[in-house]
């Protein structure tokens, strides 16, 4: 049973960022114009933008602003700019004309240098919402997002948390990224009835902090 579908990004981020229980997760979201990328840039330094509709990585731009240049990632390429508006101009020709977010950056904990996160994948079974699956996903080298279909390839979770943060910390984190899907799940189900599968994406960053960057009602 594939289930009701949801694809805009957006509407997903904004139900979460509504339940005060699990708001904190969800880094500051914005949708993608020139002053909410100017402020973001000037508060946090580092962004991801990507498409409000889409899946599998394609889209998503790495965004930095480090002493004064400007930089974006968009696959393996990055280009510099020494002013706002010449990065703006750029990143126009960049999307495409699609609908984009803003999402503050979060620099993920590593497995040999290259970027992890992990899926979580949930689906509805008679009546049930029961776990599928909890994988780490590691990036191919050189490139900051994991999707698979991108080259990246799928460790254990536990096996990815103890590469890359610690092995004390395998029980506690899959305990808690759980029992925020679960919390997660619920505040999907009631706000979009006749949802049947969801899959987060689940980031760690190096201090340890847990993150939800997305969840996808169609997960791969």
């Amino acid at each position: 049973m594939e289930g009701r579908q949801l694809a805009s990004k957006w509407l997903k981020t904004e139900a979460l960022l509504s339940d005060p229980r699990v708001a904190s997760y969800v880094p500051a979201t914005r949708m993608y114009n020139s002053s909410n990328l100017h402020q973001m840039l000037n508060k946090y330094g580092f962004v991801v933008i990507k498409p409000v509709v889409g899946g599998g990585g394609a889209g998503v731009i790495k965004v930095t602003k480090e002493d004064g240049t400007y930089r974006y990632t968009y696959m393996a390429k990055t280009r510099s700019f020494q002013s706002f508006d010449g990065l703006y101009k750029s990143l126009s020709q960049a999307k495409r004309k699609r609908s984009y977010l803003i999402q503050r950056g979060v620099r993920l904990a590593t497995v040999g240098g290259r970027p992890i996160d992990y899926r979580v994948k949930v689906v509805k079974t008679r009546g049930k919402w029961v776990f599928r699956s909890l994988v780490g996903r590691v990036a191919k080298r050189g490139l900051f997002v994991t999707n698979l279909c991108k080259g990246g390839y799928m460790v254990t979770a536990g096996e990815g948390i103890r590469r890359s943060i610690s092995g004390r910390s395998v029980r506690s984190k899959k305990a808690e990224m759980r029992r925020v899907t679960r919390i997660c799940t619920s505040i999907l189900e009631s706000k979009y009835p006749g949802i049947g599968q969801l899959g987060f994406d689940y980031g760690i960053d190096r201090s340890g902090r847990m993150w939800i960057f997305e969840v996808n009602t169609r997960p791969q």
